[in-house]
């Protein structure tokens, strides 16, 4: 009789114990799901240059990083200020100036290539992060105007220094 009510006891104990177990995973996923809902929601507002302006190599890691308040919401140039307000807004937090000056917020650029200079070496297809540049290897590239954002990446690469920026029209 003894050993049967201690049965009893321990089997009710252990079912305790996996309805909690159970409801703490629950608890996990809801977090990991809110966390992925803030990533995707912040992942949103930046412009998706993927310029690495911000120290990480594409919007979505600088997203995550966000998430986890691992980094201020100022460092994102090409979004500007515009973004910071938004990200702001969504996150909680005060509003911060740009981490460094950003001269394309007041004046609109895009990349130029001076076609009679290229030399076709197709480093700046490679270096634009958002296929902003067309052409073939040996042959003369050019700008999809619409599509650059002013990132600058295109021009380190370039060894004959054939791209500038100009004011967009």
């Amino acid at each position: 009789m003894i050993l049967s009510l201690f049965i009893a006891v321990l089997i009710i104990s252990l079912f305790a114990i996996s309805i909690a177990a159970l409801s703490s995973n629950t608890k996990d996923f809801d977090v990991q799901q809110t966390r992925k809902n803030d990533i995707e929601a912040i992942d949103r507002l930046l412009p998706q240059t993927q310029c690495g302006d911000c120290g990480f190599d594409a919007c979505l890691p600088y997203a995550e990083a966000l998430a986890q308040n691992k980094v201020d919401i100022n460092r994102c140039l090409p979004g500007g200020n515009e973004t910071i307000k938004e990200l702001a807004k969504l996150l909680g937090t005060e509003i911060k100036p740009l981490y460094k000056n950003n001269n394309k917020e007041s004046k609109n650029t895009i990349a130029l290539i001076d076609e009679a200079v290229c030399i076709g070496c197709v480093k700046c297809i490679t270096a634009c992060p958002v296929d902003a540049i067309i052409g073939a290897p040996k042959q003369m590239h050019s700008i999809i105007n619409q599509y650059c954002t002013g990132c600058e990446l295109c021009i380190a690469p370039c060894p004959v220094d054939c791209i500038s920026m100009v004011a967009a029209s």
